[in-house]
């Protein structure tokens, strides 16, 4: 067997050349596989190593995911020998792009291609070193082209390929799979966006729906792709890339409130054969806006993805699956989702995208999961993004806006209006400009200004980027409690139209501030708002997933509530008058703080500073 498997090695890896380089644009907050040296890989087979991994055809039984079981034989072991996956499994320099001074910037290197994800080969035997023998557990899902695994030595910084394993694959590797709901632009509509490996001159997709337990209707999906020329930098023009696969969107429209309706993702091949979802999905129609009825709100940032099968290198997002999982347990019990920015943390490792889809479909398949642009997917020098670091990885935007949909005028520009029954929601986008006379602060304006506050009167703000007020500590040290220039124009907005209240991410903690308005409490009440409101309550609610943040060692006079724990923020309307705000730790569901609002429509239109209309003294 282990004759077979250095044939195969030899067979498709080539020739072997490394002169690569490839820089990483992160600090302490490493993107895990951006720790790994690829373009370094020298080859050093050992005719009496192996790497087998069982079973080689995977989702026999309809499933997009499985446990595939990888063993391990090295004679020369140590304890920096590491697994990798790959997909596709041929992963030799044959799939290198062409030479381009803006993907390599020495040569090209022999292995172009980062694994998907990684595990030391002592994680399962922590005698490895000494037997050279492991049995390690990956579980894989169904990501458009087969796998293998490989052996290295040497650890991540200088790899040497020792062994490299059969491939496996899924029965259909390009089924329709992770579908993800978001509103339309109309109050009646729903959109249903999900990914294959069918493009539309191999099938053609659709949506077959209807109302749960009538007769079905089809509605056609546009599809959506992009490729590597649409990357901005490394890695994920370079070592990052990977085929993203397709994009297909439906809108499922003239939908009745409130009522629960069934659907399926289809393909309709070019021999007439049908290609299914797995199964049925359900979901329940977005109430008419103004409809007073239970309406509850989840709103979380900063989540990232994990590994479910302990991947070693994911530590980055401790509390990712906490949340998700928290969330799936929740699900009967909430309506929609807002996920304001820096959503799987990709950073240019583009495989990581399928990962977080798949972690969060059990949700996004079965509620609305509205999405904000953060800087993780959207920053990069010279790309017309605000701020210029290296965050997205080279994505500039364009994956997230591809792979999801929002009723955006224009994906690029990631602001949009989304109104649910009493609420009605304004997403900014940070990664663009918003201050005064911006195009994004006039649309901010407007949809403000827009809100009909007797028909829904839970007016919400949210964005990525604090904007408002965090007393985090890097925002501590530059001495302006949020981002730069970042509430000087909008505070004005806020406090015109009465804002309720202001969502932010980006710091991952949780903090609550009092209502307030030019950086002064206007109301001393922590628990129960009531009456004329005469300030914006802003909140951060960064603590989806990602490592922790640390705050300043001085707490202002506007922080009323600090948590650095993973958790989100639950709002339920229970009518026209009446809201409860609550943060829910990650861990265990329980509320750590909460706060209700009730007042009348008069109290909404009451004159209070900066927000009162022009009077005239005339009869």
């Amino acid at each position: 067997m282990r004759t077979i498997y250095l044939v195969y090695v030899l067979l498709f890896l080539g020739k072997f050349v490394c002169d690569g380089t490839h820089s990483s644009g992160y600090g302490d907050d490493q993107h895990p596989l951006s720790r790994i040296a690829i373009h370094k890989t020298r080859l050093a087979l050992h005719v009496s190593a192996s790497i087998e991994a069982f079973p080689t055809l995977l989702g026999l039984k309809d499933e997009d995911s499985q446990w595939v079981t990888v063993d391990v034989e090295h004679p020369e072991p140590s304890s920096d020998d590491w697994v990798g996956v790959f997909s596709p499994a041929n992963f030799n320099s044959s799939s290198c792009p062409p030479l381009d001074p803006d993907n390599w910037k020495i040569g090209k290197p022999y292995m172009c291609t980062a694994p998907i994800k990684y595990k030391y080969a002592n994680r399962s035997n922590s005698d490895y070193a000494n037997t050279g023998k492991a049995s390690l557990k990956f579980r894989l899902i169904n990501q458009r082209a087969d796998f293998a695994f490989a052996l290295f030595s040497g650890g991540v910084s200088n790899p040497k390929l020792v062994a490299v394993s059969n491939p496996i694959a899924f029965v259909n590797p390009k089924a329709p799979l992770y579908p993800r709901l978001a509103l339309g632009k109309a109050w009646d509509e729903i959109t249903v966006t999900w990914t294959s490996g069918y493009n539309i001159d191999e099938a053609v997709p659709f949506v077959e729906w209807g109302l749960k337990g009538e007769s079905k209707v089809r509605s056609p999906a546009g599809t959506l792709t992009f490729d590597r020329s649409s990357m901005c930098g490394e890695p994920a023009r370079t070592v990052g890339w990977r085929e993203p696969g397709f994009f297909h969107t439906s809108f499922l429209k003239d939908l009745w409130p409130n009522s629960q309706y069934t659907y399926r993702l289809g393909h309709r091949l070019q021999n007439g054969m049908y290609i299914w979802s797995k199964k049925r999905f359900s979901f329940k129609a977005p109430p008419y806006p103004g409809q007073d009825s239970l309406q509850r709100v989840v709103i979380f940032g900063d989540m990232g993805k994990a590994e479910r099968d302990g991947s070693n290198e994911y530590s980055i997002e401790p509390g990712s699956l906490n949340t998700t999982d928290q969330l799936i347990k929740d699900l009967k019990n909430y309506d929609i989702v807002f996920h304001i920015g820096d959503m799987a943390y990709a950073d240019g490792y583009l495989a990581e995208w399928d990962q977080f889809t798949e972690q969060v479909e059990p949700i996004a398949s079965a509620v609305p999961y509205m999405v904000a642009s953060g800087n993780h997917e959207r920053d990069w020098p010279d790309s017309g993004s605000f701020f210029i670091p290296l965050d997205s990885g080279g994505e500039c935007g364009v994956v997230a806006e591809t792979m999801y949909y929002v009723p955006a005028d224009n994906r690029a520009k990631f602001w949009y209006s989304a109104d649910y029954g009493m609420f009605r929601f304004c997403i900014a986008d940070t990664e663009h400009d918003w201050r005064a006379g911006s195009e994004q602060y006039k649309w901010i304006e407007k949809c403000l200004a827009s809100a009909d506050r007797r028909k829904q009167p839970w007016l919400i703000f949210a964005a990525h980027r604090v904007l408002g007020y965090s007393s985090n500590s890097w925002y501590g040290q530059e001495g302006t409690y949020a981002e730069p220039e970042g509430k000087d124009d909008l505070q004005k907005l806020w406090q015109k139209y009465r804002v309720d209240i202001a969502f932010f991410g980006h710091v991952h903690n949780y903090e609550r501030i009092c209502p307030i308005y030019q950086s002064q409490c206007v109301n001393t009440e922590r628990s129960k708002y009531t009456g004329i409101q005469n300030g914006t309550i802003h909140v951060v609610v960064g603590g989806g997933g990602r490592s922790l943040s640390d705050y300043s060692t001085l707490i202002p006079a506007w922080s009323i509530y600090r948590d650095r724990d993973f958790g989100f923020v639950k709002l339920t309307a229970f009518n026209h008058s009446s809201l409860l705000f609550e943060y829910k730790k990650s861990r265990d569901g329980e509320v750590y703080d909460s706060f209700t609002i009730y007042r009348e429509y008069k109290d909404v239109l009451a004159c209070v500073h900066d927000s009162c209309e022009p009077t005239t003294l005339a009869n």
